[in-house]
Parts: structure tokens; C-alpha cells; sequence
């Protein structure tokens, strides 16, 4: 084991893909995926046309709807000013589909993802690149510095795990580690791919406004990239405190 690099300072999965995240005190990482993240996806319900905030403004709205699993590992969701409402179900489709002007609805990508009971329609998993996503504090002080007037929100990146760095002046670091593995606990990974951003990180959401000065920088900057993706080579639990290691 070499020095620590940082120390994990936020967790972060997405029961619903596209909407709002659910910050963790620890998460547990299997080989495919995190426990939990992305069973479920929005979609139009007049064409079943899946969520792309990315791609069109109709969506914009989406990421500022709230996500949790209950204990009983059960999607609830919450529009802005809502109450938390179990999903998927007509209630919660009434809500969402208010909230953002036209019919939508949640729906899993799996049956087994869903309540029991359920036996509505599934939609297709819009894409899943990679088990974990990682971003370090130092790459979001990086861009800070090119961008001093934007919020570089983590929230924008919709990162599983969050590390707290120092700085490096002028470097997006992990960008610079694919290839490597790394420790993280028990966790043992390896850095697969930078993670290409595109235009959900501009997009508005609570705290922070719409902002085309990140994306523009990133590409400048940094080719497109901030953060990276990872693939598993031991699963474990990760906690908020852990501490990262290269191997």
C-alpha cells in the first residue's frame, strides 16, 4: 500500500436515472454495480421516449425530483414542494407528470426491482458504462480556477464517490490514473476510462444555476473529461472516511 490520496468525503447513488441523488453514509459495491443505484428510469409516457436531460430541454426540470429507498429497499419519489410519494404508482406518475407538463411515468428496468405486486410496464436501461464513477475534490478545485464565477457542485457530475484531496495546480489528476487500481477500505478497483462529460452537467438544479461556462471549460480544458470510471476487482462496503490508496 502507498499514502493515502484522500479520504472519501461524499457517497452518492441514484435509485432513478437522470433524477436526483441520495447521499450515503456508507454504500456496498458489487462487481456490476452499486447496491441500489439506477432501477428505475422516466420516461414519456405517450412514447415511451426514456429521460435525456442532456438532450432536451422538456427534461430539464428532472434532476430536482427527489429519490430514496425506503427500508424496505422501495423507490419513493418527491417533485419540488411535494410530499415523498412510493414509485412507481399512479400517484407518483400524477406528480411527475404535473411537475414537468406533460404524461410521464417511473417505471424499473427490472421486474425484480419494483415492489411486490407490481405489474406495470418496464423500460430499457438508458446505458450503465461502468460500476463506479469517481471524482476527486482536486479536479473540482481544478475547474473552480478555470471557471471562478461557476458552482462546481458535485451534484452537476453525479458521482458515486466523492474523494477529498489536496489540490494540483493546473492537473485534473485522475485523469492522468487510468490504468491504475486503487484501495478504497476493502475496495479494490480499477480506473477503466475518463468519464466524458456532457450537457446534463450544465443543467440547473437546486442551489445552482444552468451554467453552458462548465461544459465549455471541461472541453477546453480537460478534453470533454471530468473524473473517472472504474470497474471492481474486490467488492466491499465503502464508508464516508475511508481512505484511498494506490495499489
Amino acid at each position: 500500500m502507498q499514502t493515502a490520496l484522500g479520504t472519501v468525503s461524499e457517497l452518492w447513488r441514484y435509485p432513478a436515472s437522470s433524477l436526483a441523488g441520495e447521499r450515503l453514509e456508507a454504500i456496498s459495491v458489487e462487481v456490476e454495480s452499486i447496491d441500489g443505484d439506477r432501477m428505475f428510469g422516466l420516461v414519456d409516457a405517450t412514447d415511451n421516449e426514456i429521460a435525456r436531460p442532456d438532450r432536451e430541454a422538456k427534461w430539464h426540470n428532472v434532476p430536482r425530483i427527489r429519490t430514496r429507498l425506503s427500508p424496505a429497499r422501495e423507490l419513493e419519489i418527491a417533485v419540488p414542494n411535494g410530499d415523498w410519494l412510493a414509485a412507481p404508482g399512479i400517484e407518483s406518475d400524477r406528480a411527475v407528470s404535473a411537475y414537468l407538463g406533460f404524461e410521464a411515468s417511473i417505471r424499473p428496468f427490472r421486474r425484480e426491482n419494483a415492489a411486490s405486486g407490481y405489474s406495470g410496464p418496464l423500460t430499457a436501461e438508458r446505458y450503465r458504462k461502468a460500476p463506479i464513477h469517481l471524482l476527486t475534490t482536486a479536479s473540482l478545485a481544478r475547474l473552480k480556477a478555470l471557471h471562478p464565477e461557476g458552482a462546481t457542485d458535485p451534484r452537476r457530475f453525479r458521482p458515486n464517490i466523492v474523494v477529498d484531496m489536496a489540490a494540483i495546480e493546473g492537473s485534473f489528476p485522475e485523469t492522468e490514473w487510468i490504468g491504475r487500481k486503487l484501495a478504497i477500505g476493502d475496495l479494490l478497483l480499477t480506473i477503466s476510462e475518463p468519464c466524458r462529460r456532457c450537457g446534463f452537467t450544465i443543467i440547473a438544479q437546486d442551489g445552482f444555476d444552468n451554467d453552458p461556462g462548465i461544459l465549455r471549460n471541461l472541453v477546453r480544458h480537460n478534453a470533454h473529461n471530468l473524473g473517472v470510471y472504474c470497474t471492481v476487482d474486490r467488492p466491499a462496503s465503502v464508508e464516508a472516511g475511508d481512505t484511498m490508496r494506490f495499489l
